[in-house]
């Protein structure tokens, strides 16, 4: 999860310290060990959840060998493949993704889909198996609108992550009086929930759930156009993973309505969350830049207006990429108008239309 501010003054790593309280009381050992930051490389991420390493020596006898090899560990790997990375600068991590040669954001992908990590180079002999990794890091919108380019959006980098937008919802000058919570309540609770799921293999969804989600499926199916729809485009997948979380917060190994309604609340949210942050962008810069200048003329432009307005530095197909693009995308509209000789084609924006989906009339 990325949590987004309009600023640096959203106090998102505030918010954390909390939180990490009360973990520190349920697992004091995990807290210190399995709460990293500074991701840099997909190696390192992979070094963080390693399998134990083992290599092939040969078997000596009297300091000679005798031909035969036995399999030695030399490093012991980590026995707890659960990780839970907390970035305060994702900007950082977005800029790394740039590096030629930088392995990251092949690895988180990996990460969110399978868990099993492995580089095959000749020098990164670390894998994983079975690792369960968590981020949560902290961007402001212009920053992420910044680094975030095209090839992390297309290659899928982009939807793995829930993208949350918060802002400080108060004023607190003596910090809030979080010293005098009792928290003994909180982590007896939370403790028997992680037992729970230690204990269960499989969640499933009883039969009111399994209809809802046969009800909203469709929705959550669909395909979105231009940038936002490769930054919300797992949804079903991303729902249906928080269902799972509630449920056993609810200590329930079985998936019922409400949670998947809460679910469905917090991923409408994220949705939403992105339509604001990216909005209509196409994560086409040509076709970004026309539809922001077409936007700013109420008259529309033409053709020989648009040619004009990049400097006749733009070839005409490429701008009549851009042009279709917008136009598939119902973003932009034209008519002929016509002249003494042939008619022109005007360009016009097509005007901004809340999209209101079936699922914002479902989530709570």
């Amino acid at each position: 999860m990325v949590l987004v501010g309009e600023s640096a003054k959203g106090r998102k790593g505030v918010s954390a310290g909390q939180a990490k309280r009360l973990l520190k009381l349920v697992d004091d050992d995990w807290c210190g060990q399995r709460i990293l930051h500074g991701l840099s490389s997909g190696e390192g991420l992979i070094w963080a959840v390693r399998d134990p390493i083992e290599k092939l020596e040969p078997v000596r006898e009297r300091g000679k060998p005798t031909g035969e090899y036995e399999t030695v560990i030399v490093d012991q790997g980590e026995s707890d493949k659960r990780l839970f990375v907390l970035e305060a600068e994702f900007a950082l991590i977005l800029r790394v993704l740039n590096r030629d040669g930088n392995t990251l954001s092949a690895t988180i992908r990996n990460a969110w889909d399978t868990g099993d990590l492995r580089i095959l180079t000749k020098n990164s002999p670390a894998a994983a198996t079975g690792a369960h990794i968590s981020i949560v890091a902290h961007i402001t919108k212009n920053e992420l609108l910044r680094y975030l380019d095209s090839t992390e959006t297309a290659n899928g980098f982009g939807n793995r992550f829930l993208w949350c937008c918060v802002r400080r919802s108060k004023l607190l000058p003596e910090g809030g009086d979080a010293a005098g919570i009792d928290w003994n309540p909180m982590v007896e609770e939370l403790r028997e929930h992680i037992e729970l799921a230690r204990r269960t293999s499989e969640i499933r969804r009883d039969d009111e759930a399994r209809q809802l989600w046969a009800e909203i499926y469709p929705d959550l199916s669909r395909g979105k156009p231009g940038l936002l729809g490769s930054i919300v485009g797992r949804a079903e997948a991303q729902t249906m993973r928080l269902a799972c979380l509630y449920a056993l917060l609810d200590h329930s190994a079985v998936i019922r309505a409400e949670h998947l309604m809460a679910a469905l609340a917090l991923w409408t949210y994220c949705e939403s969350s992105a339509r604001w942050i990216f909005g209509d962008a196409l994560g086409d810069p040509l076709a970004d830049e026309l539809l922001r200048a077409l936007r700013e003329k109420t008259n529309g432009l033409t053709k020989t207006e648009i040619a004009n307005f990049f400097g006749r530095h733009r070839r005409g197909p490429e701008i009549g990429r851009a042009l279709g693009s917008l136009l598939e995308q119902g973003l932009a509209s034209f008519e002929k108008e016509a002249t003494e000789g042939r008619p022109v084609e005007r360009w016009r924006a097509t005007e901004r239309q809340g999209e209101k989906s079936e699922l914002s009339e479902l989530s709570p």
